[in-house]
Order: structure tokens, then sequence, then C-alpha cells
């Protein structure tokens, strides 16, 4: 490749970055149905036919981007998770550290404005209201990595039969979802006497809930057995 063509390359990538955050933001703050590609490519000073050429259609551009930065935020806790499989290689594995695993990066993304990543946060909140069935289909075909956490889940609660696991890691996903969503709302709840700007606190309160929620599943069953 020489030294045009790198140049050339260079500016195809620049502009489909822009591209892609521009789309996010405005997908996170309007909605899929309340964005148009002239307004995605106005603002992200590019050709109107520019969502076309790289990304196919709208509905594939929402694709991009929300697996651009889904995948960044899998690979980041597969790599907590494993981390906690490796120290215990043998026997139960504790089960706050693999709900930390679970929870703890996409909340730490939502306190990091820095890495722009609180905005892709916003657009997976999007993603659960939202009616238009490519939000909805994307939301909900992108479950394989969260099966991963189910063999780990099984190793920490031995007891449970994995309809039980699926069901506990149903709720914990939902506590985190509507943390997301709504932890704002925690302000005037309380009357501001929850400290709701504290990332590591927020991330440790929502693994003792939903170990709290495991344990008390566990306790069932064990009852139940007897």
């Amino acid at each position: 490749m020489n030294s045009a063509e790198g140049a050339q390359r260079r500016k195809a990538e620049e502009a489909r970055d822009r591209i892609l955050n521009v789309a996010e933001r405005l997908f996170a703050s309007r909605g899929f149905a309340g964005v148009s590609v002239r307004d995605i490519t106005a603002e992200a000073d590019v050709n109107l036919a520019a969502v076309n050429y790289y990304f196919g259609s709208k509905a594939g551009l929402l694709k991009a981007v929300f697996l651009r930065r889904a995948t960044a935020l899998n690979r980041e806790r597969m790599a907590e998770l494993q981390a906690v499989v490796d120290a215990h290689p043998s026997g139960a594995l504790p089960l706050p550290a693999v709900l930390r695993a679970l929870l703890g990066p996409p909340v730490r993304w939502q306190f990091d404005p820095d890495r722009g990543l609180g905005v892709f946060i916003q657009f997976l909140a999007r993603c659960q209201m939202e009616e238009e069935p490519e939000l909805r289909a994307l939301f909900y075909e992108d479950v394989e990595h969260l099966r991963r956490f189910i063999p780990a889940l099984k190793r920490a609660l031995p007891e449970m039969p994995e309809d039980e696991i699926c069901w506990g890691l149903h709720f914990a996903l939902g506590a985190m979802h509507h943390t997301f969503t709504h932890l704002p709302r925690l302000g005037p709840i309380s009357q501001g006497r929850c400290h709701i700007g504290n990332r590591d606190e927020v991330i440790e309160r929502m693994v003792e809930f939903a170990t709290g929620g495991f344990e008390a599943a566990r306790a069932r069953i064990t009852a139940s057995a007897r």
C-alpha cells in the first residue's frame, strides 16, 4: 500500500468512526425511529450515501454501533470472570466475585465519561425500552456472553439446578439494567440519603443484592430437598 492509499484508508476509517460516534449518541438520546440517516450524516459531516456504503442500511448501522462497544464490554467481563476461575482452579467459586465480573464492568462504563462509554450504556438502556423490531431483536439475540456465566454460577451454587441459575441471572441483570436507566431517581426517593455518585459503592451494593437473591433461592431449594 502506497502513501496515497494509506491516507485514503485512514480518511475512510475516520469517517466511519465519526458516523458510529454520532449515531450512538443520537440513538441513545432520541431512539432509533427518532433519528434519520440525514441527521447522522449531517452531524458526522459525511455524504448522505455514506451510511449505506459503510453499513448497508440504517439497521446495519444500529448493529455496528451495538457490536463495537458490546464486544469490548463482553471481553472485559470475560477477562474478569477468567481471573476468578484462575484464582480458584478447583472447588466452588465465590459467588460475589462471579457476580462482580458480570455487573461491575458496565457500571464502571456508566461512570466513566472520559472513555466515551457512558453513551453506550444509555444506548443499551434505550435498546430495552424501545419497541422497534431492530432494537428488540438486537438486544435479545446477543446473549451468548451471558450464557458463559452459567457454568461459573453453577460452580458457585452446586446445589442449584440450571433453571434456578437462569432465574437468578435474569433478576441480577434486571437490577443492573434498572440502575442504568433510573439511578438518578434514587436521589429523590431517598431524599438525598443515598449517595449515587460513588461507582464502587454502587457496584458493591448491587453485588450484595444479587448475592442475597441467589442465596435465598439456594436456601429454599435446600429446605425443600430435606
